[in-house]
């Protein structure tokens, strides 16, 4: 196999690994087509780096079945070099980073959130739909639940919070936030850079980011322990792993709330720190073994 050029694209920012080089790009915009975004940080990537990548590897946050076109993407990238390039969602590849070839679960939980679980033979995918119709306990999902909050006091509805002030520091005059919220085209990474807000103040007693924040880990701890009954097999003895991965976690009452829950779970779940990151199992792709339950999750194209 010749040059990997690694492809991890969030809706936060895209990371390219090839060889030695770590590179960061602005992340997806997701009221565009998708290809030709991935392709254009192919070309910079290569172009930045000089390497000579024969093969494109790439893990994508909300990764449609329509857009998972590995050979639209091959001709996109138009470059003689490249013989082939492999597309995935990024549930794949946080897997893969996370826990290779262990059974078990992960939800990686940024922006958005998905969850992945493999078993013996089956694979489930739980959430990961969308900051319109789901990602429960996402960055997305939290600074949502934050201004809901805000508002929630500014018309006298909620109780108090210091979330009000971080509102009023980005929209002084808080009656027309929405209107600035709605027309911004950043507005689902504005969203949710409250979250980071949310863990802060949770932290220094705010009652009502504590409650956003306990919610959260029990929304993603719920993914899990779904995800695994969905594979788990007849083997009354299975064990499986869970990792956590993602910006949210770094909350440590978010990360409390939700290993508290997995603990309690009726299925044998250990929780375990991850093995690598997304931008590893994107790398991972290249040498994912035919008979792996994720095969069937990869679209391959080759020159």
């Amino acid at each position: 196999m010749g040059t990997v050029l690694a492809i991890d694209a969030g809706q936060t920012g895209i990371k390219v690994r090839v060889r030695e080089h770590d590179l960061v790009f602005p992340g997806i915009r997701t009221h565009e087509p998708l290809l030709p975004q991935l392709a254009a940080v192919a070309h910079a990537a290569i172009e930045r780096t000089g390497a000579e990548v024969s093969v494109v590897s790439a893990g994508v946050s909300g990764l449609t079945t329509k857009e998972a076109d590995a050979a639209e993407f091959l001709a996109r990238i138009a470059d003689p070099t490249v013989r082939e390039v492999i597309l995935a969602h990024d549930s794949t590849t946080s897997f893969l980073g996370a826990l290779g070839d262990t059974r078990g679960s992960v939800v990686a939980a940024g922006t958005g959130v998905v969850t992945l679980a493999v078993g013996a033979e089956r694979v489930a995918r739980v959430d990961g739909w969308g900051y319109l119709m789901g990602d429960a306990g996402s960055g997305y999902w939290i600074g949502r639940e934050a201004l809901d909050a805000v508002m929630r006091e500014f018309d006298g509805r909620g109780p108090a919070t210091r979330l009000r002030e971080v509102a009023e520091e980005r929209w002084p005059d808080l009656g027309q936030a929405y209107i600035h919220l709605q027309s911004a085209d950043d507005r689902v990474s504005v969203v949710a850079s409250f979250a980071e807000h949310v863990a802060r103040l949770a932290s220094d007693g705010d009652a009502v980011s504590q409650n956003i924040t306990v919610r959260a880990g029990g929304e993603l701890a719920h993914s899990v322990e779904t995800s695994l009954r969905r594979v788990r097999s007849d083997d009354a003895g299975e064990r499986f792993a869970a990792c956590a991965i993602g910006g949210v976690f770094r909350s440590p009452q978010l990360l409390e709330a939700f290993a508290s829950h997995i603990a309690a779970s009726e299925l044998d779940v250990t929780l375990v720190e991850p093995r690598g990151h997304g931008i590893d199992g994107a790398a991972a792709l290249a040498g994912l073994a035919p008979q792996h339950p994720l095969a069937h999750a990869v679209s391959i194209a080759r020159a």
